[in-house]
């Protein structure tokens, strides 16, 4: 019971306070440090980090949580929109030493198989089509090439 319980608690995204930006590892930190930027020189924003701009959970199936900073918790004071679109916000996954950043509208990691899914509601573009048309991306952790591995499924009518 106490293993499926610890289990079960990597496998749930965790919002995390980001109190101290200097306690997240440095490629994250960096990725704050331009958000704020932009927002200062935008008319003198103040920047803050919303509660849920950073999330630990297992994205690669080792029980161990990895990063997660999701631009959509970046506020500023003097452009609400700063940091997303309709194309959705920048989120960014970092698993070891590797950062790889994806535009979405939202995102979860669910166990397929042997395999951690990362599933995102992306941009309708992304398949072929406009901003509402549903569109969502799964991919998976290749720890070996250390790279997200995604396709493209060829349906057939």
């Amino acid at each position: 019971m106490a293993v499926a319980l610890l289990a079960t608690s990597m496998a749930l995204p965790i919002p995390v306070l980001a109190s101290e930006i200097s306690e997240l590892p440095e490629v994250l930190q960096e990725k704050v440090v331009q958000a704020q930027q932009a927002c200062s020189d935008f008319e003198n924003g103040q920047f803050s980090l919303e509660w849920g701009a950073v999330t630990r959970v297992d994205l690669d199936g080792d029980l161990r949580p990895d990063w997660v900073l999701n631009e959509a918790f970046f506020a500023c004071s003097s452009a609400v929109s700063l940091y997303c679109g309709t194309g959705g916000c920048m989120s960014h996954f970092l698993v070891g030493d590797s950062l790889a950043s994806l535009l979405n509208h939202g995102w979860n990691v669910v166990d397929l198989g042997p395999y951690r899914v990362l599933l995102s509601d992306a941009h309708g573009s992304q398949c072929g089509g406009i901003n509402p048309t549903p569109c969502v991306t799964a991919s998976t952790w290749d720890a070996e090439n250390g790279i997200w591995r995604s396709t493209a499924a060829a349906w057939e009518k």
